[in-house]
Formats: structure tokens, C-alpha cells, sequence
């Protein structure tokens, strides 16, 4: 649990609209209890980071948000989630429709084994967001700025996406991530598998993108979440230790766990 917000938190609030909103989740896998209670207001048109030590639920809550867990026999999620109001675990919920509005980057850069054009026409075709080929084309080109890379690429639209260097099938994934217009864009430690060059265009494509999308990070960088992110959420043994501006969790924690994270003692 954490405390009742603050004054620059309820101004944020104001600013930004709640997004996502999560309330009493519980992640099991089989017997082991991976997420306790957790309890968080997530906002639009913002980049929020998930922080914390390897193995402490941050991915696992991360997959809630899109039902990701439901393709993992033994996961078992309790507990209320919504976006915009709507309970995303209501059986009248499709998944695939869900994943369309919630869209998700993965830790290594995961290209389709098709060309560059198909990777990002993908989604669209199959939820039928274009009527012809040149409404398509557009949607592929404006994903692919939006990914910050049509530039490089538009000479090479057949080429195949996995002939592309790392940072590229990145932002690649991430242009075939937003194709579908999603409202949220989760990103799994996306910049993990990335060298510093890549990573650093990948982090001022996140910060575009916020813009448009309530983004949500995963990262083990302490330094890329401040970079990134207005608002970050710690979490240590699967519980939701500590939710604030990112500012105030790396300068003023409330939580002395949150603070030996930081500094270092624990992780």
C-alpha cells in the first residue's frame, strides 16, 4: 500500500487523467503469492517506470495490464484492473482486441520474419483498421516515423525486419506496437538487449511518445527511469512499496526500502 497523494501529485492527477487503475491485485503462479496487493493509478499522456530488483514482480505486473499472464498455465490474477473504467478481466473482454489497445515492446527486439512493410501492416490488417492499400500504406508509414525510423528504412520497405541492426528491429517493434493506435504502450525492458547509442534514441522516441500514449517502462536502470519517466513505482518482493513523481522517488523516498534501492544497499 502506499500513502494518499500528495499536493504535486493530486496537481499531476488534475493535469493528466488516470488511465489505468489498479486495485487489490494478486499474481499467483501455482502456490507462489508473485504480486501482493498492489494498488496504483496509472496516468495518460505520461511515462511511468517500474523500478526494482531482479525477480521482484515488475514484469509480472506489467503483463496484468494486457493479459499477458493468461497464456501462462498456472498464473492466476485476482483482483480489479481497468482502463478508461472498463474491467480488462471481464469475460466479455477479447484479449486480442484488449492487445490492440494496449500494445506491448519486449525486452529483445522480436521482428516478424517478414519484410519491414508487413511487420507493421500486421496488426492493422488483422483488426481491419484499413479499407484499401493506400490508407494502408499511410499507416505504415506514420508508425514508422512515429518509430523514428521511416528515414532509414522507407528505401527498403520489402527488406526483411530481422536484416535490420538491433536498435533498429527495436524501434521497429515499436513502430508495429503503435500501427494498431493503441491508448497504452507497455515496454518490457526494452532497452536491455540495446547499446548506448540505440538505447539513447530509443529513450527520445519514449519521450515522443507520450504525446500520444500512456506509456508504461519496466526498466533495471535506475538512470534511464529518471531520465524517462514523469512518475515511478517501486516495487521489492512483490509488493508496491512506493508510487510518486519520479523527482521525489530519487531525491526524497518515503519508504526506507525505496531509499536503500536507490543508494544501493538493496537490489
Amino acid at each position: 500500500m502506499y500513502d494518499a497523494p500528495n499536493a504535486t501529485e493530486m496537481k499531476l492527477t488534475q493535469d493528466h487523467d488516470v488511465k489505468i487503475t489498479a486495485k487489490d491485485v494478486q499474481v499467483y503462479y501455482a502456490d507462489n503469492h508473485a504480486i501482493k496487493d498492489v494498488n496504483v493509478d496509472i496516468q495518460d499522456k505520461t511515462v511511468t517506470a517500474f523500478i526494482g530488483p531482479s525477480g521482484c514482480g515488475k514484469s509480472t505486473f506489467l503483463r496484468c495490464l494486457n493479459r499477458m499472464n493468461d497464456t501462462i498455465d498456472i498464473c492466476r490474477v485476482e483482483g480489479d484492473i481497468r482502463i478508461d473504467g472498463e474491467d480488462i478481466n471481464d469475460k466479455r473482454v477479447d484479449p486480442v482486441q484488449l492487445r490492440a489497445k494496449v500494445g506491448m515492446v519486449f525486452q529483445k527486439p522480436n521482428p516478424f520474419p517478414k519484410s519491414i512493410y508487413d511487420n507493421v501492416a500486421y496488426g492493422p490488417r488483422i483488426h481491419g483498421l484499413a479499407k484499401n492499400k493506400a490508407e494502408l500504406d499511410e499507416i505504415v508509414e506514420k508508425s514508422l516515423r512515429r518509430g523514428a525510423i521511416w528515414d532509414e528504412v522507407k528505401d527498403r520497405l520489402n527488406a526483411p525486419g530481422n536484416g535490420l541492426s538491433g536498435g533498429q528491429q527495436q524501434r521497429l517493434c515499436i513502430a508495429r506496437a503503435v500501427a494498431t493506435e493503441p491508448e497504452v504502450l507497455l515496454m518490457d525492458e526494452p532497452c536491455s538487449a540495446l547499446d548506448p547509442i540505440a538505447t539513447a534514441q530509443v529513450e527520445e522516441l519514449i519521450d515522443e511518445l507520450r504525446a500520444n500514449f500512456s506509456v508504461v517502462i519496466v526498466t533495471h536502470s535506475m538512470q534511464q527511469a529518471a531520465r524517462v519517466s514523469q512518475k515511478t513505482a517501486f516495487f521489492h518482493l512483490g509488493s508496491l512499496v512506493e508510487y510518486d513523481d519520479t523527482g521525489n522517488i530519487f531525491t526524497n523516498p518515503q519508504d526506507t526500502r525505496t531509499e536503500a534501492y536507490i543508494t544501493g544497499r538493496i537490489g
